[in-house]
């Protein structure tokens, strides 16, 4: 790989996006990080876009107090207020649509018109949340006569949220908005990785919210335990990974202090005997989110396929996938898969394709980097696909966050689903059959808390998103979100 190049090569249509501010942002106001700078790459040419902020304790201590002075304003602005300044959010939001997702395509090498659909569900999901401000409401008790019992829903105060590098600005815009609507005040951890669209949206929204409501930070590991162990944070949020969640849980247990957890997923598609075979190739393709370099933990990474169709689905696969997915710049529109965030994550995509041959699994499908010498200094890999893959391989059970699609043939229905739930992971899951009774009866006894039927990839507004076992705890995307950044007081009174 060739050393990285230096900013002045930058291309223009960057250059002009880039966020004139690169400090931390808390109290209303960009403070210049006691923790230093640390550069962040285009990760599909190595190029330096820019240096970012690197918050240490003294930053995370700064930003915290002036969040729960956030909090202290917050909480006492009426309901319709706070949904209109969400509103606003949302209103910028859009209409910075187009520069916010090829900042993300550059930053975060996933392709730049997913970047934009990206832009307009974060949107979405903020004005969702600020229609439901007003929903906000305790319960009257019958309790004693003469007696009026009543409850009170309440903000729990400064919470931090921790987001993933997937969806920068998906995840930025969009998980501060349940935390707002119910009062509280938010400190967004950008991801490490990928943290120029943080700024920038930032910089789009200063001024609507009151000073310390919304506040930004970026850095790595001192960073993220600071704000996890700061007395003042009040629960934390995580998109990320197993290990940084148990990290989180030690913390959060010395303090008492609730958290919510979007974790990983090895995720199951069935395909059944009675399948339209034609969209459940398809399905198979969608589901594996190639376009993000499989980067989503929601793809359903491992496909089982009857073995009355197996070698029919093997050979569709491989015939429409390298048609549907080709490696390509991130911010050119027309590409239809871009690259892995980091190196680190290209090596361990790798590592993984080593292991998989090592192991006895069958390669049909990519496997490699492109050919194309534009792509040279890109973490780019193929679109790939392993069969006869079994249950004691690696890639059967452990989540590569990567564009690898595990195909596995099963016959007996009892160990399908024994062999689908031995994994410690339950996040999403496809069933891909025309029966009824079939498809109830699977999703009733597969481990997993986000299912689609004859369908994949989709999230809905108001349906609970969320995991089970390792895939993590709590609901997103949801009216229990939003309660779950509450807590509720009961008051008695004798009349």
């Amino acid at each position: 790989m060739t050393a990285a190049l230096q900013p002045a090569q930058l291309d223009p249509a960057i250059a002009r996006i880039l966020p004139q501010h690169l400090d931390l942002y808390y109290g209303g106001q960009w403070h210049v990080p006691a923790g230093g700078y640390a550069a962040t790459v285009n990760p599909a040419n190595q190029q330096v876009l820019a240096h970012a902020a690197e918050a240490n304790t003294a930053d995370v201590d700064a930003a915290v107090r002036a969040a729960q002075q956030g909090f202290l304003a917050w909480k006492r602005v009426p309901a319709s207020e706070k949904a209109n300044m969400l509103r606003e959010i949302s209103r910028r939001l859009r209409l910075h649509g187009s520069e916010l997702a090829l900042l993300d395509s550059a930053n975060c090498g996933n392709p730049v018109a997913e970047m934009g659909r990206d832009v307009l569900w974060a949107a979405a999901h903020i004005d969702y949340y600020a229609g439901l401000v007003h929903e906000l409401k305790g319960q009257t008790i019958p309790s004693a006569d003469g007696a009026l019992n009543y409850t009170l829903l309440e903000p729990l105060g400064v919470v931090v949220r921790i987001v993933a590098c997937n969806h920068p600005l998906m995840f930025m815009a969009a998980k501060m908005s349940p935390v707002l609507a119910s009062g509280n005040s938010v400190v967004m951890k950008a991801p490490v990785q990928a943290p120029l669209s943080a700024y920038r949206f930032a910089e789009i929204i200063d001024g609507i919210l009151p000073p310390g409501v919304f506040n930004v930070l970026t850095g790595g590991r001192e960073c993220g335990e600071a704000l996890v162990r700061h007395p003042l944070v009040k629960k934390v949020s995580l998109i990320g990974s197993v290990p940084t969640a148990a990290a989180i849980l030690r913390n959060a247990a010395d303090k008492i202090m609730p958290v919510t957890l979007e974790l990983g997923g090895k995720n199951p598609l069935v395909i059944c005997p009675d399948a339209d075979l034609d969209k459940a190739i398809q399905g198979a393709i969608s589901g594996m989110n190639f376009m993000w370099a499989g980067q989503s933990c929601g793809s359903t990474s491992r496909c089982f396929v009857h073995e009355s169709l197996y070698d029919q689905v093997v050979a569709g696969i491989c015939e429409r996938l390298p048609r549907q997915h080709v490696c390509g710049m991130p911010t050119d529109p027309a590409t239809t898969m871009g690259c892995l965030v980091s190196e680190a994550q290209f090596n361990k995509v790798a590592q993984y394709i080593e292991i998989a041959h090592a192991e006895g699994a069958r390669l049909v499908c990519g496997g490699k980097r492109p050919d194309d010498p534009a792509l040279a200094n890109g973490w780019f890999m193929e679109a790939t696909v392993f069969a006869d893959v079994r249950p004691e391989m690696r890639i059967f059970r452990e989540e590569v966050f990567g564009p690898i699609l595990s195909i596995i043939k099963w016959r007996d229905e009892e160990q399908l689903i024994a062999d689908i739930n031995s994994v410690e992971y339950g996040l999403t899951a496809a069933i891909y059959t025309r029966d009824l009774s079939t498809a109830h009866r699977l999703a009733g006894r597969i481990e997993s808390g986000y299912l689609w039927i004859n369908t994949t990839g989709a999230h809905y507004l108001g349906v609970p998103f969320g995991g089970y076992k390792k895939s993590g705890i709590g609901r997103e995307e949801c009216l229990e979100e939003l309660y779950s950044y509450m807590q509720v007081k009961n008051v008695h009174v004798m009349l």
